[in-house]
């Protein structure tokens, strides 16, 4: 189940955990730790982030991707 977020969206010093573009999306995994994707990872692992994550937190910037 995904909760309102405590925590803050990815900001423009944010990178991608997979390959250091922009952060456009903050996942929340269930052990408290959290990565950050750009939109085309966030879309690439789409149904195993909606899978796992407790808290799914996008960006505030518009996305360009």
């Amino acid at each position: 189940m995904l909760t309102t977020s405590t925590l803050a969206p990815p900001s423009a010093a944010d990178r991608c955990d997979r390959c250091g573009a922009a952060g456009k999306v903050r996942v929340v995994l269930a052990g408290g730790g959290d990565l950050v994707f750009c939109g085309h990872h966030a879309r690439l692992f789409d149904a195993t982030i909606r899978a796992t994550a407790v808290e799914i937190v996008p960006s505030e910037e518009p996305s360009d991707n």
